[in-house]
């Protein structure tokens, strides 16, 4: 199948993000260009063929930086080096380049809240110099400072605060090994600013920022009294998340993005307790994106699920934003697993359906690699290869983030199914071999050949991308979403029964087989079908 017509990366059409198809690589598990088990750049590269075939506007790239991988990269040791474990500074440049020459954009991550406590700056802190005003550095409560400042939890379990040598405490709101910097310090906003400017120098069209609800805290960091605050965020306001000066930081960064051309984007992840707390952070100086988690956690409902379309849209619409729509991510277990409750088939079908959802809905729309094979969480993990740090706290999120990091299959044999010519860093499953890009490209019906379809007819459709929808049907309780846009209608039937409508127009594509008389049409269960109007 050729790959869509695509626009060039860098200086073009303004706004290209409000309706962008950005494909998630997770860099450690997407291909290895060196044999030594680990995904790199050069194995991005190589498979860059993949992803314009697939379609998709643009790429955003895990962390890639120096880090000593207490989580994944999340840890950051220096923000201007690439991690010898995936390449060299060259080879992200190099990257980059054949991306765009490609018509692929290029987001990579920026770790804001917090840097690995191998940092420089870090370092300094704990030997007890000035840069400690750099992080959050404080007194012990008790008689003896022996208790934590406060009561603050880590999201990973545990306390959020670790104990140095001197009797000081320093705050961590995820693993220990990654110190929050202190925003209220002007030399952190002018140390991202130049990280900025120095990958926006060599090319990238944009920032994934992790944790953007985070670098502020509450004025005197109050207790919370509470226990499980990790399973609180993003139904409250917490006293370290979502403060209101957190976006202050990103009005700057949007005037330094504003001042490069090609239209270069800041993406939020942001957990908001709220639709329209989450739109705050794509005001029009504000970024461009944020992640719509309230649509992932959504489960298979079609009342709930419409409830979420419409509250997503009205709370971005009120600030002429587009709607950011995901499945998946590296943080997540896989939406097949999820929707399928232990079978597989089910959550397969589920899977597919809502991935023709999440694409007719207007906005931007993020895909996780591997889903457009189909691929479940990997749930059989010894707990001997596990390296997520969640899974080795309490308390916390649920530690089952290494599933949905497994490598990706390329291949149908070989000793890590073409991920690259040695092992993996995860175990692969055995029938991932069916699940592979080799096996089912060409294949009418796979689930490669449903996204390419329809990433396909969502760039040849004017109706479809950015812009206006409109339900058909009244309150979903009958199981069917039925929404029409300019030229174009889609059907998704949530029920564990075929439903049957009046001939909705000319089929385009659908996630399973669709009877059709002429007068009637027939959805099978937990479809999704596209139509042209």
């Amino acid at each position: 199948m050729t790959s869509p017509t695509r626009t060039p990366a860098g200086p073009g059409p303004a706004r290209w993000w409000r309706d962008a198809v950005i494909y998630q690589v997770y860099v450690r598990s997407f291909a290895d260009g060196n044999g030594d088990g680990v995904g790199d750049l050069p194995g991005i590269r190589a498979r860059l063929p993949h992803l314009a075939e697939l379609g998709v506007d643009a790429v955003w790239l895990t962390p890639f930086y120096t880090s000593p991988q207490a989580d994944g990269g999340y840890d950051v040791a220096d923000y201007r080096s690439v991690d010898p474990r995936f390449g060299t500074l060259a080879d992200a440049e190099q990257l980059i380049a054949a991306a765009h020459e490609s018509g692929i954009r290029v987001i990579v991550d920026v770790v804001p809240n917090h840097t690995s406590d191998q940092h420089e700056w870090f370092r300094a802190a704990l030997a007890g110099g000035p840069e400690r005003d750099l992080y959050h550095f404080r007194p012990g409560r008790g008689a003896n400072g022996q208790l934590p400042p406060n009561d603050w939890e880590s999201v990973f379990g545990g306390p959020a605060w670790t104990r140095t040598a001197d009797g000081f405490w320093y705050l961590h709101l995820f693993a220990p090994e990654q110190p929050d910097l202190n925003w209220e310090n002007p030399a952190v906003h002018a140390e991202f600013d130049s990280i900025l400017r120095f990958w926006l120098d060599r090319g990238v069209d944009g920032f994934r920022v992790d944790v953007a609800h985070g670098m502020v805290k509450a004025a005197g960091m109050p207790d919370i009294r509470a226990r499980e605050q990790a399973r609180m965020i993003g139904s409250q306001v917490l006293p370290f998340f979502d403060q209101d000066e957190v976006h202050l930081i990103h009005r700057g960064w949007r005037r330094l993005l504003d001042s490069y051309e090609g239209e270069r984007i800041g993406v939020a992840e942001a957990w908001a307790p709220s639709a329209e707390r989450l739109a705050l952070y794509v005001r029009p100086d504000e970024l461009h994106q944020a992640f719509n988690f309230q649509f992932l956690t959504c489960p298979w409902d079609a009342v709930a699920m419409r409830a979420v379309v419409d509250s997503s849209l009205r709370a971005t619409g009120s600030v002429g934003a587009p709607t950011t729509w995901v499945l998946s991510n590296h943080d997540v277990v896989r939406h097949r697993t999820r929707y399928g409750g232990g079978d597989g088939a089910r959550g397969l079908r589920r899977a597919r359906a809502a991935a023709l959802l999440m694409l007719a809905l207007p906005g931007s729309a993020y895909l996780y690699q591997g889903e457009e094979l189909g691929l479940p969480e990997v749930t059989d993990l010894p707990d001997t290869v596990r390296q997520d740090p969640s899974f080795f706290r309490t308390d916390g999120q649920d530690g089952l983030r290494d599933g949905c990091r497994v490598p990706i299959p390329w291949e149908a044999g070989g000793p890590s199914y073409g991920f690259g010519d040695g092992g993996s860093w995860l175990p692969q499953p055995e029938q991932w071999s069916g699940l592979s890009v080799a096996a089912q490209r060409g294949v009418a019906g796979s689930t490669l050949e449903l996204y390419r379809r329809a990433l396909a007819v969502r760039r040849e459709l004017p109706g479809l991308g950015d812009g206006e929808m409109q339900w058909v049907s009244g309150g979903a309780t009958d199981g069917l979403l039925d929404f029409v846009r300019p030229g174009f209608r889609c059907t998704l039937n949530t029920s564990s029964e075929p439903l049957e409508l009046s001939s909705p127009g000319r089929l385009l594509l659908a996630s399973a087989e669709v009877e059709d008389d002429g007068s009637t049409v027939v959805l099978a269960a937990e479809s999704c079908a596209w139509w042209e109007i």
